[in-house]
């Protein structure tokens, strides 16, 4: 082979790192604004209910713009989107370093949700390019890289954020994204291709305008409701349900719809991936939202202090992540993630306020090991399972359903430590949690086709 082909098939790694710093926009937004809350609040004398709209803006921006934006990757390619996300991301730092009342900051949250949903579908889209470029069906390197990166900015954007607050206040957590976005926009527009190897499988039909709008409006609803969780709002469950039928119609009906409904009837394994991920996500965020509530006010210990419990669980991860990322045996990774993880739900049942502290460290740690194994197998699944033509809003629906899992937790976490974070609350918390874990075991065992996903046949003997 010359030295030309062996280029031409090799991942380009000039990609790397637009892709990697473009998927780090969300889980950085995500984790910064943690500690910004209480300081937001303080400046313009909000309620926690309030500044929780902060939190809750970005999932819901994010839930929906996922999928829309993945689409539109589809059929207009990465470059693009992938450019036109970092405008926006920059326009919500500028928004976030002018606002003078929580509503506009809410604004920009939403701004910075959108804007950010084009890093991760555009590096899946690239990633399935470049496989298909260079022959290399499964670059499991490249995704580890992104699935580690996304682990790791998510514990140090909460460290970042409170040296940025003692350096220059709250507003700097908003700033900070003005010179990311620069960066995004210069290596978007020096190193992403104008031409890629999957164009022949673009559908370059008509956007799906109603289905995405009725998409939209039945997430919105239910995650409102899901959110605020009052009985009064159960108008929304109604909308929510109208919007979905009309959704379903609608979808069966277009030609080149939003969300393939078909395709989706024809690959039951790539729906149990969503349904994984989402139960998974509910997991690890009841532990993160409901045991860092219970080590505050039960086992006294400072925001700080708590902050830090979760410390192993994701240094563990990423340990995790990057010893089994090459591995390409993704039925083995769900299947000891989810049986660990049940195993640490059940420990939660154990615990009580008189538990020693390095019990509770190794439950946080032992958690690690299924955040590591479980959100990059399905990461590597939904590559694997989903049509060339459709990887980015694939990779976009992968993380709805997460973000969906979260808002879930979130609303479990309301619903049993309502009265207060007690012992008896965090155990009612931790037996939901325990189902939930149960229901992602008994999936990942019964679906035998992984076994198969992102292994090469072993040639035959003549």
């Amino acid at each position: 082979m010359t030295a030309s082909a062996a280029i031409r098939t090799r991942f380009d790694r000039r990609l790397i790192a637009p892709m990697v710093l473009g998927s780090m926009l969300n889980p950085i937004n995500s984790s910064i604004i943690t500690v910004s809350l209480i300081p937001i609040g303080r400046a313009f004398d909000a309620s926690p209910a309030r500044t929780a709209w902060l939190v809750s803006a970005l999932y819901v921006a994010t839930a929906i713009g996922q999928p829309v934006v993945g689409r539109l990757v589809d059929v207009l390619g990465p470059r693009r989107l992938y450019l036109g996300g970092a405008v926006l991301v920059g326009l919500a730092g500028v928004i976030g370093l002018v606002a003078q009342d929580l509503w506009t900051l809410v604004v920009a949250r939403i701004v910075l949700g959108v804007g950010t949903c084009a890093g991760y579908p555009s590096a899946m889209y690239l990633i399935r390019a470049e496989g298909r470029r260079t022959g290399e069906d499964s670059p499991s390197g490249v995704l580890t890289v992104l699935a580690v990166s996304a682990q790791t900015i998510a514990v140090i954007g909460p460290t970042l954020g409170g040296l940025l607050i003692g350096v220059a206040g709250w507003r700097a957590t908003f700033a900070v994204n003005i010179p990311i976005a620069i960066a995004c926009l210069w290596l978007g527009a020096r190193r992403l291709p104008r031409h890629d190897a999957l164009e022949e499988t673009r559908q370059h039909g008509r956007f799906d305008v109603a289905g995405t709008v009725l998409f939209g409006v039945a997430l919105v609803s239910t995650m409102l409701f899901l959110m605020e969780r009052r009985a009064d709002l159960w108008p929304l469950l109604v909308l929510a349900l109208a919007s979905l039928t009309l959704f379903a119609y609608a979808e069966l009906r277009h030609r080149d719809p939003f969300v393939d409904l078909r395709l989706l009837g024809a690959s039951p394994a790539l729906v149990a991936t969503y349904a994984r991920n989402l139960l998974s996500a509910t997991v690890t965020y009841a532990f993160i939202y409901g045991f860092t509530q219970w080590l505050q006010e039960s086992r006294d210990l400072s925001p700080a202090a708590a902050g830090l419990m979760s410390v192993p669980m994701f240094a563990t991860a990423i340990a995790v992540s990057t010893l089994t990322g090459r591995n390409p045996r993704i039925r083995a990774k769900l299947v000891v993630g989810s049986a660990v993880q049940l195993g640490v739900c059940a420990g939660l049942l154990l615990v009580s306020a008189s538990t020693p502290l390095w019990t509770l460290a190794l439950l946080t740690l032992a958690l690690g090991v299924p955040q590591g194994l479980i959100s990059l197998a399905n990461q590597n699944a939904v590559y694997h399972q989903s049509p060339a033509a459709r990887i980015a809003s694939s990779a976009g629906l992968l993380r709805t359903s997460m973000y969906v899992g979260a808002v879930l937790a979130a609303a479990a976490t309301g619903t049993f430590l309502h009265a207060g974070a007690t012992t008896v609350g965090l155990h009612a918390l931790a037996t939901y949690a325990l189902v939930a874990a149960a229901l992602a075991l008994a999936l990942a065992l019964a679906d035998r086709s992984l076994a198969r996903v992102g292994v090469r046949p072993q040639p035959q003997e003549s």
